[in-house]
């Protein structure tokens, strides 16, 4: 039997394990990626595992996310950052220089290699051929260490594309097509490959689109071929070298196969706030908007912002709506004036915006309140745009256009105007000037740490007996952004252990800090959830946060795969219930836990009592035994 494409790229790079889905595997890293959102920790665990130099063959650190300098904590940041990849052997992005997913697939993404970020949009770079996967901070700097990256084997998921999509309908409508069929659990345990000669009218950067996206329906990673549209795109990058052939054996076996026919799509849109509520665009017309926002990791091509601008072009925006522009890279920015489009942009009454990730991750560019926001960002969970109440929905940059015109959800469609025949250029002007390579003496370098960079927490190994107090029971596909909301007012911060820990829960409920902390000098305490719990962001702040304020043990459903494995890293002991035992639980109930050790050892179920309610309960975890070493010691720092 033949292997898909996913399956030769884990088979050239295993290490340990099997081949079996559900079976822990470890695979070799070739590159990584870090942004300052999550970097600043990676390099701190670098600092103390007082590793020399990196061991990848390829490592940059992006500056994307924290780019408003307020105040004093994001400058420094970046001077630390700055020194820290000189220090340890990396490449550095300079702030302004754009956004790390495409400005990795521009400058460094290469066909057959596998790539490990700290970032839950990491897989975009399965765009072009690559194993690109997003993990919590400490297990990048691991694979910056030489260490293998370990994982449960996923099922390989098929995804054949027939057909040619409609005029006015794009990449994002396919992905949103994906989203609306199998919602934001669909592809838990899953790698989606992608296939058929529906991939033909799919340029790179499309490609890139549904990939990036792909981390909102749960799945692992998504993959596409190296076929000649790859090398295209790398010929017009200037690096045609790094380009090689990657495509799936003719008798590739899938556990999961569907079709998706291009031909057979429409405008959608995802309706706040969740990437899976899924609609078609006719369905919710004339609704108000008051923003309409292009760019972000998820639409990043300048194929996205030329859509727009020709849409747009000789026309203003609708007078109650803020049309926002948000450029994805320096060397799409120099591309989009030299091709005339932020003109067009710019006298219709775009606001322009630096290089960077900015309201996606709700750092400026927030919405009014209870109105909608329409953006081509790739999440719309509550609060995340940094306005609490806010409605963001989630569109193609062609309904994005039409709404700014008219001041309302516009099905692109309903335009008095031909469709404007644009695609990323073949030519591109190539900009790298602002990517500092790494230092031959990167030894010698000190690091430079402002006032509001702190040393990591120290935690203790696991005791046998725990008695915690539940101090809240969340909703189903909590994420992580409700568990450790991002923005202006939180993540300067993400350098400071103890002071973002004032910020946990707080949409959910602002008093659980205060309560948690109580917890610290006892037992601590634990928290139950629902499904898919720990959804959305790699941020390993979200279990950093609550670990430092004394939580030790989540009991819910299901778990998100990353923050499954960062509750592990930093020694919180995840475990699920069966769909009825949560209700066996309640805020403020006691549960106590004996001989938890030995019952992690020696089998999946974990026992324990609810003492408020007088219940023996049981719940299973899923660990291998490294992961149950990690969690005996503490964590993986221990």
């Amino acid at each position: 039997m033949g292997l898909s494409v996913a399956q030769q790229l884990i088979q050239s790079h295993l290490v340990t394990g099997d081949m079996v889905p559900g079976a822990e595997i470890g695979i070799r890293i070739d590159q990584t990626l870090t942004q300052d959102a999550t970097g600043t920790t990676v390099m701190l665990e670098l600092e103390a595992m007082a590793l020399d130099r990196v061991r990848t063959a390829l490592s940059v650190q992006y500056v994307d996310h924290n780019l408003i300098q307020a105040d004093y904590k994001n400058p420094d940041d970046h001077l630390f950052l700055r020194s820290a990849a000189q220090r340890f052997g990396l490449w550095f992005s300079r702030p302004g220089n754009g956004v790390s997913h495409p400005v990795h697939q521009e400058r460094f993404g290469t066909p057959g290699a596998t790539l490990l970020g700290a970032d839950s949009h990491t897989p975009a770079a399965g765009a072009i051929g690559m194993l690109a996967i997003g993990a919590g901070g400490i297990e990048v700097a691991l694979a910056m260490a030489g260490h293998p990256f370990y994982f449960e084997m996923p099922r390989i998921w098929g995804v054949r594309l027939e057909g040619a999509l409609p005029e006015w309908v794009s990449a994002k409508d396919v992905i949103l097509e994906m989203l609306r069929r199998h919602g934001v659990k669909g592809g838990l345990g899953w790698i989606i490959e992608y296939s058929g000669p529906g991939l033909a009218s799919l340029s790179a950067m499309d490609r890139y689109v549904i990939a990036n996206m792909g981390a909102e329906l749960g799945a692992t990673t998504s993959v596409f071929p190296a076929d000649e549209v790859v090398q295209q795109f790398l010929r017009g990058q200037g690096r045609a070298q790094d380009w090689r052939e990657l495509v799936a054996d003719a008798d590739a076996a899938y556990d999961r196969q569907e079709t998706l026919d291009h031909s057979a799509l429409e405008p959608l849109i995802a309706m706040p706030s969740s990437p899976g509520n899924v609609v078609p665009v006719r369905e919710v017309c004339g609704a108000e908007i008051s923003q309409a926002y292009i760019g972000s990791s998820a639409n990043p091509g300048q194929r996205d912002f030329a859509i727009a601008a020709e849409i747009v072009k000789g026309k203003q925006i609708h007078p109650w709506v803020s049309f926002d522009v948000n450029p994805t890279s320096r060397q799409i920015l120099e591309n989009l004036v030299r091709d005339g489009h932020l003109l067009s942009l710019l006298h219709a009454g775009a606001r322009i915006h630096q290089a960077g990730c900015n309201g996606c991750i709700g750092m400026g560019q927030a919405p009014a309140t209870h109105t909608l926001s329409l953006r081509t960002v790739p999440r719309n969970f509550p609060g995340r745009s940094g306005t609490r109440e806010d409605k963001v929905c989630l569109v193609s940059p062609e309904t994005a256009a039409a709404s700014a015109l008219r001041g309302v959800i516009t099905d692109p469609r309903d335009l008095d105007m031909a469709y404007p025949q644009v695609t990323d250029p073949h030519d591109p002007l190539i900009n790298a000037e602002m990517l500092e390579p790494l230092l031959a003496a990167a030894r010698q370098v000190e690091l430079i740490k402002g006032p509001n960079i702190q040393s990591l927490p120290q935690f203790e190994a696991l005791p046998d007996a725990l008695e915690l107090p539940v101090l809240l029971v969340a909703p189903d596909d909590i994420s992580t952004d409700e568990i450790l909301p991002a923005g202006m007012r939180v993540l300067p911060y993400r350098s400071n252990i103890p002071r973002i820990s004032a910020f946990t829960f707080e949409p959910i409920d602002a008093t659980y800090p205060e309560r948690a902390a109580k917890t610290r000098d006892t037992d601590g305490h634990a928290i139950v959830g629902g499904e898919n719990y720990g959804q959305g962001s790699s941020r390993e702040h979200a279990v950093l946060a609550p670990r430092y304020l004394g939580l030790r043990v989540v009991i819910a459903t299901s778990f998100a795969r990353i923050h499954w494995q960062n509750l592990v890293n930093f020694g919180v002991v995840p475990l699920r219930f069966d769909q009825s035992g949560s209700v066996a639980v309640a805020r403020d109930d006691v549960l106590r836990f004996e001989h938890l050790r030995q019952q992690l050892q020696c089998g999946k179920d974990v026992a324990f009592t609810n003492v408020t309610r007088h219940k023996t309960l049981r719940a299973q975890h899923d660990l291998s035994p490294r992961q149950i070493d990690v969690l005996l010691a503490g964590g993986l720092i221990n």
